[in-house]
């Protein structure tokens, strides 16, 4: 499959927030919240940083290990796995959550953005080693939001009984079935038969969600060294047994964080907020948020409770059975890998930002923050399109108002609007002033009424211009508003709504070969990808 791609700057695709934007930018009052640039040196002072941190390497060796011990690892995993083990190794991480059949595009794209730069870094500082790595938050509840996909336009649903972290949620005779429902809707294209042997792999009766999104993930990415981490796991858990008791105890991350979060709420929305308690209780069928009412502990929408002692003890012999939220996600991580750089989307970036003074209160050391790669996906035929109709793709991106005027303003070849004229206004309207106070200054009152209205009626006859302009061109401005529904479905991009399956199904592993390939690392720009035939 051949295709090609352009990159246009994030600010043109009025797609993310003020907070992000200002990051690309570099913009100094943001600087405060994270400690290393997204650079090359940036890379070089996280590499510093995280050397004076002891991390259990071996620790993180051996969960590799024992997760792909019936996995069939590749050369190149195994190779990685080995690495890990040595200090001049680091990983290059991004994370998500266990949606089924992967959920969204982004999915697909943030784990290609960590292969590239990990690749990206191996070549621009050779002595070190880079390992991509794919963290899944496998301890997530959220079942109304990981249990949803689209695909060619259509919604589906996974409806289940269970309870707690999706992760540890079974595939049963619902999702089965749902799995049947896809395969009425690729098994016609060409790799829809090989996507549907993948799939039924992982998402095989009495497999756990966790393990078919690590079963999917390695088949699509193994060639390339991917690494995938199952975080839900008790000998990982015991490595913040220290923060999370902090947690429970002394209420820290509240205060810390609540500290920065008043400073950025200045500027910004805020992505999060620390709770008194930010652990959750987790077993089988429960991930329940404790809460803490004064000196007793309880899992809220249940019975269980527990005093300060016995919550202590719980932690200390059962350290898996405390789940981190969104605030201490990110401590854990990088406690447990030896991690120099995260990669993630603008509201991860942005919550991300939230927690450096979090980190440096543990001593944990902070991660590079890189906004995950963003593509819009074209065919040969909407290319083709946008070509006819004289458009670029960052056009596309403009309000409807705005790509409007400014295309039939093309097509009429001139601007329309009366700018000479207000300028012959206003210097008509100045000299009536100066004639007026000669022989009342009261007058000049009057004469401000009539310059108002006299504007407000050429402002509108120029949008009576305009829209005249746009009646003629209408047939052309409808193939406009076509193709940009064909390309943002929902009138959201393309990564946000649509599923990475028929893509698969169309063009198989050339698909993921194709987003790898103009991946870029460190350069944070928007790509739009045209398929050729």
């Amino acid at each position: 499959m051949k295709s090609h791609c352009t990159y246009i700057p994030y600010q043109s695709t009025n797609s993310f927030s003020s907070l992000i934007y200002d990051y690309l930018a570099g913009k100094e009052h943001l600087k405060q919240f994270f400690k290393h640039a997204p650079t090359i040196e940036g890379v070089k002072s996280a590499i510093a940083a995280r050397k004076k941190f002891s991390t259990n390497r071996n620790l993180i060796h051996d969960a590799f290990n024992e997760a792909y011990q019936n996995a069939l690892p590749k050369d190149i995993q195994s190779a990685n796995i080995s690495l890990l083990k040595n200090e001049n190794t680091f990983t290059i991480c991004t994370a998500h959550q266990p949606n089924i059949f992967t959920g969204y595009l982004y999915f697909i794209y943030k784990t290609s953005h960590v292969i590239a730069i990990a690749k990206k870094l191996k070549a621009e500082i050779p002595e070190y080693n880079f390992v991509p790595v794919f963290y899944i938050g496998s301890e997530d509840n959220d079942f109304d939001e990981l249990s949803k996909f689209k695909l060619n336009g259509k919604s589906f649903q996974w409806s289940s009984d269970q309870k707690g972290a999706v992760g540890r949620m079974k595939v049963d005779k619902n999702l089965l079935n749902l799995l049947e429902e896809v395969n009425k809707e690729v098994s016609h294209l060409p790799f829809g038969p090989a996507l549907m042997d993948m799939l039924k792999k992982a998402y095989a009766k009495g497999n756990d969600i966790a393990g078919a999104t690590f079963s999917l993930l390695n088949d699509l990415f193994a060639e390339e060294g991917l690494l995938v981490l199952q975080p839900d796991n008790p000998g990982l858990k015991k490595s913040i047994q220290q923060i999370m008791k902090d947690d429970l105890l002394n209420q820290s991350t509240e205060k810390i964080v609540g500290a920065t979060n008043k400073l950025i709420e200045e500027n910004y929305k805020l992505q999060v907020n620390p709770r008194p308690v930010n652990l959750f209780y987790l077993r089988d069928g429960i991930r329940n948020r404790i809460d803490k009412r004064g000196n007793v502990y309880t899992v809220d929408d249940t019975i269980i409770k527990f005093t300060e002692q016995e919550i202590i003890q719980e932690l200390e012999e059962h350290p898996d059975r405390f789940s981190p939220n969104v605030i201490l996600r990110g401590i854990y991580q990088e406690t447990i890998l030896p991690n120099i750089l995260f990669v993630g989307g603008g509201s991860e970036v942005a919550y991300w930002m939230q927690l450096k003074d979090l980190f440096h209160h543990y001593e944990v050391p902070f991660p590079i923050l890189v906004l995950r790669n963003s593509f819009m996906l074209m065919d040969s035929i909407q290319d083709h399109k946008l070509k006819e109709l004289q458009l670029s793709p960052a056009d596309l991106f403009k309000d409807e108002i705005q790509l409007s005027n400014e295309y039939v303003q093309q097509l009429a070849g001139r601007e329309i609007h009366l700018k000479n004229e207000e300028e012959e206004s206003k210097k008509l309207f100045q000299q009536l002033k100066t004639t007026v106070s000669a022989f009342d200054k009261t007058l000049i009152q009057h004469v401000h009424a009539l310059e108002t209205v006299h504007f407000k009626k050429l402002s509108a006859l120029e949008k009576k211009m305009l829209k005249a302009e746009r009646n003629k061109q209408s047939t052309q401005l409808q193939r406009i508003w076509k193709l940009k529904s064909s390309i943002f479905p929902n009138n959201s991009l393309q990564e946000r709504f649509e599923n990475f399956m028929p893509y698969y199904a169309q063009y198989g592993p050339d698909f993921i070969n194709c987003i790898l390939t103009h991946s870029l690392s460190l350069e944070q720009e928007f790509g739009v990808i045209v398929f050729k035939k």
